[in-house]
């Protein structure tokens, strides 16, 4: 009785604030809030979780062996802990922002620190990020299910099913678009549960491989830091970011407190960290200096093993799609029809139709997912994660800047900035290569099925087909690979 006496006096105070304007309910935490007489759905600790490890582990995982290659083997792993322990503190730090504000949601709460300004900063940070990582997630599935199809039903390349306009309009259809309609972010729990599984498997495949895969290492493939570690740090917060859904998972929660808002931060970025961390260094270990920017495109076209992850992996961003659909639609309703609440079923079903359908659109335009994680990880990621929960936090809280309260949230914001801007700088002057559906000249070294590559020796034509971002000259134009579109 206490906790639903605790519900209603917590329904009562946000209906209220937001009629008086002092913030705003976005478009899914509306949705969460039901009349009196109907019961909404809210997820426990475990669903929460599992909704928010799927956030975190979505297309970003796929670059994290590419990461370790530009920081350095040794440093690229310590990178990755301090990212994720940033993660962990920044999400709370969110939380504890929107109590200290009376605000529910990223925008209010950054609108409540720093006037509109920061509001419309926050806002196009905030949809951007979303919007260009489903545009990485139909890329992947285009690359993905379409060397499956081929693979398990011998098909020639002129055959429909192995053209990914095809199949990224096929999975939109049947799969990301109906699933991205849904209203209430609580029903996602079961999707991200078995999207979480197949994690586990493509994590045990690229385990299995890098034992049974003898490719020799390249030269200093184990130094301990590299200068791309700025980059290295992009992408590893493009993996890790999940802060543009954090309110929307919160409210989910049921009786959502800081307390238990912690548990879930700390269960959700300790397993992705585990799943990470072994993912990324197995796949670094097996090719080294030869790492692409996915790292499925590295292994052979016809080994079985990885066609099996490559599909799981399709299936687990298309189940990830939805929960970055709810963020860009919450972005949409915030900032245009704060004063149209609740939203219509109409207007609803238009802005996810809109949303799926763009991304739709430009990813069938272009194929070249590495460049689109790097900088989407410097511009995006990095402000949502380092610089934005810090700011609002340090202005929000009582005390001096430089109290030992406010210190680590000044440290993150300064660290932040300063990997935004170096990372955009090498990303421009130095772009990762893309070299999309070319099976690699190792897999004809000996026996096309061979897995023991230990007598190859890497010709001219190798180096270039994986070239990244350290391996390109100086004399590269910026965005040069872009020319490489269509399927």
């Amino acid at each position: 009785m206490d906790s639903e006496a605790t519900e209603m006096e917590e329904k009562k105070y946000i209906i209220e604030k937001s009629q008086s304007g002092e913030f705003t309910v976005p478009s899914d935490m509306g949705q969460l809030i039901e009349d009196e007489d109907q019961k909404r759905e809210q997820s426990n600790i475990p669903q929460a979780s599992f909704n928010f490890i799927n956030s975190i582990i979505g297309s970003g995982i796929i670059g994290m062996p590419y990461a370790l290659k530009q920081a350095g083997f040794p440093m690229g792993v310590l990178l990755i802990l301090i990212v994720a322990l940033i993660t962990d503190y920044s999400v709370i730090l969110l939380i504890r922002g929107g109590n200290l504000s009376g605000t529910k949601n990223y925008q209010d709460l950054v609108r409540a620190a720093f006037g509109f300004p920061g509001f419309v900063f926050l806002s196009i940070v905030q949809f951007v990020y979303p919007f260009i990582a489903m545009i990485s997630y139909n890329i992947i599935t285009g690359d993905t299910i379409t060397k499956v199809m081929v693979r398990a039903a011998r098909l020639t390349e002129t055959n429909i099913l192995a053209n990914r306009y095809f199949i990224i309009c096929l999975c939109t259809l049947l799969v990301t678009l109906p699933l991205s309609l849904y209203r209430n972010v609580a029903k996602l729990a079961k999707a991200s549960l078995f999207a979480c599984l197949l994690v586990v498997f493509i994590i045990i495949a690229v385990i299995i491989r890098s034992t049974d895969m003898h490719i020799p290492p390249t030269e200093d493939a184990y130094t301990f830091a590299k200068p791309g570690f700025a980059q290295a740090v992009g992408i590893m917060a493009f993996a890790f970011v999940c802060h543009h859904n954090t309110f929307l998972i919160y409210g989910s929660l049921e009786e959502p407190t800081v307390h238990r808002w912690s548990i879930v931060t700390h269960i959700s970025v300790v397993v992705s960290f585990i799943a990470t961390v072994v993912f990324a260094a197995c796949g670094y270990a097996t090719f080294t200096g030869y790492t692409q920017g996915d790292v499925l495109e590295n292994y052979c076209h016809e080994d079985d093993l990885i066609n099996a992850a490559r599909f799981c992996y399709g299936v687990c961003i298309m189940l990830t799609f939805p929960v970055e659909c709810f963020v860009c639609r919450e972005v949409i309703e915030n900032f245009f029809f704060q004063t149209a609440q609740p939203t219509t079923t109409l207007r609803h079903v238009i802005e996810t139709v809109i949303i799926v359908g763009a991304t739709l659109g430009i990813s069938l335009a272009t194929d070249c997912l590495g460049i689109v994680l790097e900088l989407n990880g410097t511009l995006g990621a990095t402000p949502l994660v380092f610089i934005l929960p810090a700011a609002c936090y340090m202005k929000l809280e009582e005390g001096k800047v430089y109290s030992a309260k406010k210190l680590p949230s000044l440290l993150i914001v300064i660290t932040g900035a300063i990997v935004m801007v170096i990372g955009f700088i090498m990303a421009v002057l130095s772009p990762q290569g893309c070299s999309h559906g070319k099976e690699m000249s190792y897999c004809h070294a000996n026996d096309v099925n061979a897995t023991d590559f230990s007598t190859f020796i890497p010709s001219t034509e190798m180096l270039a087909s994986s070239t990244v971002a350290s391996m390109v000259s100086s004399t590269t134009p910026p965005f040069s690979n872009f020319s490489s579109l269509g399927p």
